[in-house]
């Protein structure tokens, strides 16, 4: 294990100031040389280039889906790991949300973070070995599982991870169907290209209460609006077994899941070893390991 650098760079994205702040990208989106061999055609990564997503139909076989469905099933019905500080809980129903670093939790999900299928693709477009940042499951039951507000993954991450630079990337595989109506993943094509820098300082263990839900880092409803405008948003449905990846400067988010169909996928961020996380930005001190990890070591 590896310990987080002191910060002495410059900080290129600020953000939980006193105003609100758009900041143009400074970094690659595609980190890879061209050319670079990979599981993505050249038209896939200019794609991801220009949306900052990338979609696959079907990246694991409905006999996997089975297998992590019942992995998923077991973690969130282990009464230990519920009472384990790495489950989060809807505030209301008491029900299980999500279950942090499920790559250590269970030998299952760390064969799937494993996978050629996945982190390939992951050094692909990050252009360097990568390590886990962050891996959990997430559970949308149906009948009034809360969503997730609009926000930049990388606004937390860098604010209160201390992740430098925009070389993440998070691939979210459907274990459920993901229709148009049970709270789906929306994200904003293009809208990578600029950091909002959000207003409001960060709260000591401000963790605690926005992975349930999210305040400090939360755009103003103007910026998502006139992101809105400037990019539309997509809604991202399939069956189980499709796959997601997405830049982490992404604004994206998802809506409760008021039908009677579950909602439930595994996600993993993967953080460039060339990008390793310094001391926070904006925040007085570190999340919990769970949720920014600490050890740099290269996924192998």
């Amino acid at each position: 294990m590896t310990t987080a650098p002191e910060r002495t760079i410059a900080d290129l994205y600020p953000t939980r100031g006193t105003t609100e702040v758009a900041t143009p990208r400074v970094d690659p989106v595609v980190w890879s040389e061209p050319g670079t061999p990979g599981p993505l055609a050249a038209s896939d990564l200019s794609d991801f280039e220009r949306d900052g997503f990338h979609v696959v139909d079907q990246l694991i076989t409905p006999d996997e889906v089975s297998v992590y469905s019942q992995e998923l099933e077991r973690l969130i019905s282990d009464p230990e790991i519920r009472a384990d500080e790495r489950s989060i809980v809807e505030p209301k129903s008491q029900d299980v949300r999500s279950v942090f670093e499920v790559h250590k939790i269970s030998k299952v999900f760390a064969e799937l973070v494993r996978d050629p299928r996945v982190v390939e693709r992951a050094r692909q477009i990050l252009g360097s070995d990568v390590y886990v940042h962050q891996s959990r499951i997430n559970v949308k039951p149906g009948f009034g599982a809360t969503g997730f507000y609009w926000h930049s993954d990388f606004e937390t991450w860098h604010a209160e991870d201390g992740l430098p630079r925009m070389r993440t990337v998070s691939i979210s595989i459907a274990l459920t169907r993901n229709h148009d109506t049970n709270g789906g993943l929306m994200i904003m094509p293009g809208s990578h290209k600029t950091f909002l820098g959000c207003a409001g300082s960060t709260p000591k263990d401000n963790y605690k209460k926005s992975l349930q839900m999210q305040d400090a880092g939360t755009p103003s409803d103007e910026a998502l609006t006139r992101f809105a405008d400037s990019h539309g948003i997509k809604l991202f449905t399939g069956a189980p077994g499709s796959a997601t990846m997405f830049d982490c400067n992404c604004m994206h988010g998802s809506g409760d899941n008021i039908t009677p169909y579950p909602r439930s996928n595994v996600f993993i961020v993967f953080n460039s070893v060339e990008n390793a996380a310094v001391e926070p930005f904006a925040a007085p001190v570190r999340r919990p390991e769970f949720i920014g990890a600490r050890d740099f070591t290269p996924v192998r």
